[in-house]
């Protein structure tokens, strides 16, 4: 019976606290609506939206801010306050060139607060003029430059090289950064165990400080057509190249065996036509009893092309 009792006596506590509690946030409530219902002036930093600048100019000074002093309730300062405020200037319209330089002073369309709703009063802007220096932008196409390396499943390749697309990047921006670009290359990337077309978007390595840079691509696809690969053999004829006239040579093999990878679809295109072995005599030393064979011409669709035999045995004939 005094357990009930005093379980009762508690519960009534905890009522009333809770509804101590509750008549609490309802005059919090209140008072932060009362407070915000009120108007107030304030200054605040407002960062530009720069509108319609012309595309072939590069606007070099992008921390301006206009000091704005506005007069409204508590509401719209809440909404500034919880977010940078910006104000655009249209450079089509509220901006001329002078002195090189392109001003902005204070006009009608600010002081008759057009970019304001009707709740927000607008006293002062200050700075009373902005000036922005500028450059000529220049438009510039350079060529992107593969970072890549493959490692293909045994068997597999490529008879092209890795190819990327777009294989180049226009760049706009400011003469004196853009004329130092000569390339932009893909960022270093890593491919194992390749057996199938290669098809990869890959980011490309940018210059540092690219805020005043566009880019007409900031990736491309690295694109390879892989095929089964096989072996293949020839015996190419060799040839004796820069001998003097005066000197009879009889050389020993006539031919050398060359060895190659090609892929299935262009093995049966492979012929002797296609590849060139020389000899140099003007590289000879004089206590040398032989000379090296060379290759010096080869098909662009082979991979790994060499000589089996890297000596030609000789006999100077007078």
């Amino acid at each position: 019976m005094k357990k009930l009792k005093s379980e009762i006596i508690k519960s009534h506590k905890n009522k009333r606290i809770n509804v101590f509690f509750l008549f609490l946030l309802f005059a919090f409530i209140i008072l932060i609506f009362s407070k915000l219902s009120k108007t107030y002036t304030n200054t605040l930093a407002f960062e530009i939206n720069k509108k319609n600048v012309p595309d072939e100019y590069i606007i070099l000074n992008d921390s301006a801010k206009l000091n704005i002093t506005l007069t409204t309730h508590g509401f719209k300062w809440l909404k500034y306050l919880t977010s940078q405020p910006k104000i655009t200037i249209d450079f089509s319209k509220d901006i001329y060139e002078e002195n090189g330089f392109f001003e902005w002073n204070k006009s009608a369309s600010f002081l008759n607060n057009t970019q304001f709703s009707s709740e927000v009063e607008l006293l002062n802007i200050s700075p009373n003029k902005l000036t922005f220096k500028f450059d000529v932008n220049q438009v510039k196409k350079v060529p992107v430059l593969v970072k890549a390396n493959i490692n293909f499943v045994p068997g597999y390749n490529t008879a092209n090289s890795i190819k990327a697309e777009p294989d180049s990047v226009i760049i706009i921006g400011p003469n004196v950064i853009v004329s130092k670009i000569k390339a932009l290359e893909t960022q270093p990337s890593s491919f194992k165990e390749i057996r199938s077309n290669l098809n990869e978007e890959v980011k490309l390595k940018l210059p540092e400080n690219t805020a005043d840079l566009k880019f007409s691509a900031k990736t491309v696809k690295l694109k390879a057509d892989v095929e089964k690969f096989t072996e293949g053999n020839l015996d190419i004829p060799v040839s004796i190249i820069n001998k003097p006239k005066n000197i009879t040579l009889k050389y020993f093999p006539k031919s050398v065996n060359v060895q190659y990878s090609v892929s299935l679809s262009n093995y049966s295109k492979v012929t002797i036509k296609d590849f060139k072995v020389v000899c140099d005599y003007s590289k000879l030393n004089t206590k040398q009893l032989f000379l090296i064979p060379e290759l010096v011409k080869q098909p662009s669709i082979v991979k790994n092309a060499k000589i089996n035999q890297q000596r030609v045995e000789f006999i100077q004939i007078k």
